[in-house]
């Protein structure tokens, strides 16, 4: 994690100029071979929200939690993601969110697992 919080690798593109997560060298927009990696995050904007209840095959951390669409302010980019706040009437179109790495269960060895996710800001 760098020192202004978590963020994801995203790929911009030498080439048509666009920005994808998760990142790969081959542009998936346009095919071109000319993608480098950049920084995205941490700040988002909320854009549709919902809450997972039931817990999907393989996944051991806690139920409900939020899942939704964010857009990046620093690239024009939207990112399907996990949200800490699995309570939608707390979430609204438009809203700030931070990126977080959340633990999100301690395995049977006693390791801790995390995973990234988005946070309302304290401050929209």
């Amino acid at each position: 994690m760098s020192e202004d919080g978590a963020r994801l690798t995203i790929g911009r593109c030498s080439t048509c100029l666009r920005a994808h997560f998760p990142f790969a060298a081959d542009c998936p927009w346009c095919g071109a071979e000319a993608c480098a990696a950049d920084r995205g995050g941490p700040w988002a904007r909320l854009w549709l929200w919902t809450a997972v209840t039931s817990r999907p095959p393989g996944y051991r951390g806690p139920v409900p939690y939020g899942f939704g669409v964010v857009e990046l302010e620093d690239a024009p980019l939207r990112v399907v993601t996990r949200l800490t706040e699995a309570d939608p009437a707390k979430l609204y179109e438009g809203q700030r969110l931070q990126l977080v790495l959340d633990e999100l269960f301690t395995d049977d060895d006693g390791t801790a697992i995390a995973g990234w996710a988005f946070t309302p800001a304290a401050v929209d």
